[in-house]
């Protein structure tokens, strides 16, 4: 190892290392990004309303309402369970033909696939159309690898943090939509109580407004959003397996250093040089320890969040004696929305912060751990409001859970920046957040339906009253389990 040479002119402070300015984010095309990250929880939420309407009105429970939920448990599953089938071909796909055109196919599928889903008037419709919103969509695992790419080192934990932006507006504003908008003929009459096709079809215009919205969204993106892949080739040429042509100079690749906790990027010529020397990695080389250790952490994150999303709302809502609060739509919709307010502004305004001083390590384990008292609350808050009702004790209560909800969600932008520096190579980054996305999209297909499975389990049988708080700790505790496995410092990549 090199020793530097001392003597009586070599100083005896060395210079203090100037920690480097944050880049400024290039929010023209930014902000495009996170325009078209609308387009998805839009289209998946905006059914949530009147699902249940839906499948009584098309009469496939003959009349059984304890089948209505085993249906609406199916539509919202099918989006996930095709999007496993086909996320990882549109990432691996995006690496060679660019981000662009892979992006403009999901949005085309996804307005197609919504019009068909607002037209349809028998099961297997549905059914098909939400198989197709979910398959011809894989824009998500491409969108985050657009955001890597036009980042650096400097500014890539600011841009995650303005992720949960798109994802709580358009969770929000979906069901508004959904809920709204359902038959238009009933809800208003003096508009639409004359249009015959309102009332063949009562939840068209529902569906019609996130679907015209991701027309929107495709054309700006067709107009205004920049390719971020320097190396393409046609997809005529991909099918022939023909080697890659047509290189672009645009920014270079992202290489990841084991000496700090951070993306690092090279000077411009160098970043020019890696790129143009690096190509897509087949499949089976990406299945690498790094890759399935930030892919499984992604996966373990996701099933416990969305099955404690799926637990919360039916807790609020069921009967205290049964276990619950009671609370009646209004005030679970306020909860909600309350979160989604919060912990869009707390992700702007500390996350990027918070990472530049503990790291992505530290803020990921410690926003884990938040699951056990986040969910050890549940049954805490039916014990104190069965004493003393819904007193200002049980709102604080419900309030300190949010603010736990929101530290826990801190993780998924730790998580997005290790699948990032996962990546073998640059040309690969497509793919192995298709890989991430693949576990993610299985887990959100069977977790709601899990997690409320054992909700019902509970409250039908006293025996196993608590059966569903153990299934949710146990979630948490295979997810810190998961995290001990992330290295302090990312991966080092070698071009």
């Amino acid at each position: 190892m090199f020793q530097q040479q001392v003597d009586e002119e070599t100083p005896l402070l060395q210079p203090v290392q100037q920690k480097k300015a944050r880049t400024p984010l290039p929010w023209r095309q930014f902000s495009i990004i996170l325009f078209l990250q609308l387009a998805e929880p839009l289209t998946s939420q905006v059914i949530a309303p009147f699902t249940p309407q839906l499948i009584r009105d098309i009469g496939i429970t003959n009349g059984d309402e304890t089948r209505v939920g085993y249906y609406v448990g199916l539509m919202h599953s099918l989006f996930f369970a095709t999007q496993a089938l086909t996320v990882l071909h549109w990432s691996r796909i995006s690496d060679h033909i660019g981000r662009k055109p892979v992006i403009l196919t999901g949005l085309f599928g996804l307005s197609i696939s919504m019009y068909c889903f607002g037209l349809s008037r028998t099961f297997w419709g549905l059914v098909l159309s939400r198989a197709l919103n979910g398959a011809l969509n894989g824009n998500i695992g491409v969108i985050k690898s657009m955001m890597v790419e036009i980042t650096d080192s400097t500014n890539l934990a600011q841009a995650y943090a303005y992720m949960p932006i798109a994802w709580s507006s358009g969770g929000t504003i979906g069901p508004l939509i959904g809920g709204l908008l359902s038959r238009p003929a009933d809800r208003f009459p003096n508009i639409f109580g004359h249009s015959q096709f309102m009332k063949t079809y009562p939840y068209f215009l529902a569906c019609a407004v996130p679907a015209t919205f991701s027309i929107l969204a495709w054309v700006v993106t067709f107009l205004f959003l920049q390719e971020t892949v320097s190396t393409r080739m046609s997809l005529w040429r991909l099918l022939k397996g023909k080697s890659r042509e047509h290189s672009t100079p645009v920014k270079g690749p992202v290489t990841l250093t084991a000496s700090t906790d951070t993306l690092s990027t090279e000077d411009t010529p160098q970043r020019a040089k890696a790129d143009g020397g690096s190509k897509p990695l087949p499949l089976r080389s990406l299945l690498v320890p790094r890759v399935i250790i930030a892919g499984g952490n992604y996966a373990a994150l996701s099933l416990l969040d969305i099955a404690f999303r799926a637990v919360q709302p039916v807790f609020f809502a069921t009967p205290l004696e049964l276990g619950g609060l009671g609370l009646d739509p209004p005030h679970i919709g306020n909860i909600l929305a309350i979160y989604g307010v919060v912990n869009g502004l707390f992700q702007i305004f500390f996350f990027a912060d918070l990472h530049d001083r503990f790291g992505s390590k530290m803020i990921y384990s410690v926003s884990m751990a938040t699951g056990i008292p986040i969910i050890i609350i549940l049954p805490i808050l039916n014990a104190v409001a069965r004493v003393q009702g819904l007193s200002l004790t049980v709102w604080a209560i419900v309030g300190l859970q949010l603010a736990l909800l929101v530290i826990l969600n801190l993780a998924y932008s730790c998580v997005f920046i290790y699948i990032a520096a996962a990546s073998p190579n640059q040309a690969s980054l497509g793919a192995t957040n298709g890989i991430a996305q693949l576990g993610v999209s299985i887990v959100r297909a069977i977790g709601p339906a899990s997690a409320t499975s054992m909700f019902s389990l509970s409250i039908k049988n006293p025996h196993h009253a608590w059966i569903v708080y153990y299934y949710l700790i146990a979630l948490v505790c295979v997810g810190i389990c998961m995290s001990l496995l992330l290295p302090r410092q990312l991966w080092k990549n070698h071009h």
